[in-house]
């Protein structure tokens, strides 16, 4: 196997499963080069249903130089109401043409501010908020600009293709062939720039509130500008949190909500003051940061699977597997995390014949209060990975927005692939929850950077 990147194996992706060189170049040379669109599955009441039952309302937006919280919080500052009553079902980044759907509670159409970079289209009225379980999917349409080696696109194709058991024509010219690539989370998950979500998660975990709010804090790289750093490391060396907030740029208003806390404290802060000023933060990135976590151990699990050579795309006595979502979208593979199912000897040829038709994917834990992990070599696996990490399903057991049940994912993302070599285009779908730089990063084998 091909070793990945080194910042792509800061957080758990080991390596790649293609070993043709990668075609080079860069993703987002424009934000047009970008482009997402969500698979929804949210239905709506007209405009004049009642607010009573239904005061929820819902609008597509398709966002230019946007990331979605920021959105978010430009909606609810126009309409003078928290930022908790703006809901959406998948968060989108910055650089990028993304479309998708948002709920806001109490708001009328006339409400709704007109925002630079924003078409908004309202849908309808709901009683409920969206959440993460109204998002199926989505497609992606990515232009690759400056490949050095187009031509590579074709091997490396093929190669992705027998990853997941699955047959490619060999060519790139506009023509869906199917494809499969570790599920891994991608590098966004933990910071593309400064990867340290993780990291914070991981202290959260462990009860080391302090820990966890100066791993956000602090932790300077050099792909931050020079202020940054500069401030990152006095907030490291210091702890003098008035002096901070002179320091810390305004853009980085988590921080400053952070340390802004520290600085009402009464003398030193110890573990409630500093979990108050995690608090800060809005709720949404609280469980990122334990969702964090839960990702860096998944990736290391993939890619212990993979070192070991065990197949992604069929079972093993001892796997937990899921079932497929038989309301996804027509032709996306949607694996149903609360449809599991435990492979003994017996089972083992059934559930692979449902695996190669795309009704079953094995799976890895993002471990949670009530993680059952595997058995096997899988469960081998899994235990291997939180010793290592010095976790148990229980550290989960946590206060506010970091408690986390857990659940299963899949192994394995398949897709089809349309390949435009003028530009270099590849336009794909992958169910929600599974990362697009994942399959770039098979084609380019750039550093990260580059892809997101």
């Amino acid at each position: 196997m091909r070793p990945g990147h080194p910042t792509e194996q800061a957080v758990g992706m080991e390596h790649y499963v293609s070993d043709t060189d990668g075609i080079g170049g860069r993703l987002r040379e424009d934000d047009d080069h970008f482009r997402v669109h969500e698979l929804e599955r949210f239905d709506t009441e007209p405009l004049d249903a009642p607010t009573d039952a239904y005061p929820h309302l819902v609008f597509r937006a398709t966002l230019r130089g946007w990331d979605t919280n920021d959105f978010a919080a430009r909606v609810s500052d126009a309409l003078g109401i928290s930022r908790e009553r703006v809901d959406w079902a998948g968060t989108k980044d910055k650089y990028a043409v993304t479309t998708q759907l948002f709920s806001v509670y109490g708001a009328e159409p006339a409400d709704l501010p007109d925002i630079d970079g924003a078409d908004v289209t309202v849908l309808g009225r709901s009683g409920r908020g969206l959440e993460f379980g109204d998002l199926a999917g989505n497609e992606f349409e990515l232009v690759v600009t400056d490949p050095e080696r187009p031509e590579n696109t074709a091997p490396i194709t093929d190669e992705l293709a027998a990853f997941g058991g699955l047959e490619s024509d060999g060519t790139t010219s506009k023509s869906a062939v199917s494809i499969a690539v570790p599920n891994f989370f991608g590098q966004q998950r933990f910071g593309s720039r400064r990867p340290v979500t993780h990291e914070v998660g991981l202290a959260i975990a462990r009860g080391d509130w302090e820990g966890a709010v100066m791993a956000y804090l602090g932790n300077p790289t050099a792909a931050e500008p020079e202020s940054t750093q500069e401030a990152r490391a006095y907030v490291e060396t210091t702890r003098n949190w008035q002096d901070a907030l002179e320091r810390v740029p305004n853009r980085l208003r988590y921080e400053r909500s952070m340390i802004h806390a520290l600085a009402e404290c009464d003398g030193e802060p110890g573990p409630d003051e500093f979990r108050t000023a995690l608090e800060r933060v809005p709720s949404n990135l609280q469980r990122l940061f334990v969702h964090a976590a839960q990702s860096y151990a998944f990736n290391l699990m993939l890619s212990e699977r993979l070192e070991r050579g065990v197949a992604f795309d069929q079972p093993v006595a001892g796997d937990v597997v899921c079932f497929s979502d038989t309301d996804a979208p027509d032709g996306l593979e949607l694996p149903d995390s609360d449809r599991l199912q435990r492979v003994d000897e017996r089972r083992v040829d059934s559930v692979t014949r449902h695996c190669e038709r795309g009704r079953a994917f094995v799976t890895a834990p993002l471990v949670g209060t009530e993680t059952e992990l595997a058995d096997g070599v899988q469960g081998e696996i899994e235990r291997s990975v939180l010793d290592d990490l010095g976790l148990d399903p229980s550290d989960f057991d946590l206060p506010g927005e970091f408690y986390s049940t857990g659940t299963r994912r899949a192994l394995l993302v398949r897709t089809g692939i349309d390949i435009e070599t003028e530009p270099l285009t590849l336009a794909f779908a992958l169910p929600k929850g599974s990362y697009a730089t994942v399959v770039c990063r098979e084609y380019l084998k750039v550093d990260p950077v580059h892809l997101g």
